[in-house]
């Protein structure tokens, strides 16, 4: 299993308590793999996978989509994800037609 790609994320997780409430960033890590695209909760097998795309929101980072058979699936973003877009791009050009949904 050759890893291609790697691309940071958080997760805000809100926290409530009786006197506060508080938002929780959690920072985790997307991999590119030959075979799927890995999550800290989810796989997705990189032949469910029809595309990856991003939009900036603000100043502050943005949302990372990534288009599957299941739906999209959004990741918020601090850093440019343009290079695993990329990545992901380049390597799908590379798969037999069966293999990318063509």
């Amino acid at each position: 299993m050759n890893l291609i790609a790697e691309q940071p994320y958080i997760k805000i997780v809100r926290e409530v308590s009786s006197i506060e409430q508080i938002d929780v960033e959690h920072k985790r890590k997307m991999y590119l793999y030959e075979e799927k695209i890995v999550t800290k909760h989810r796989e997705f097998s990189i032949d469910d996978v029809l595309d990856v795309s991003y939009r900036f929101i603000g100043g502050d980072g943005g949302l990372l989509y990534l288009h599957t058979n299941y739906g999209v699936y959004s990741y918020i973003v601090k850093t440019s994800p343009e290079a695993f877009v990329e990545a992901f791009k380049e390597y799908r050009k590379t798969l037999p037609h069966s293999e990318r949904g063509v």
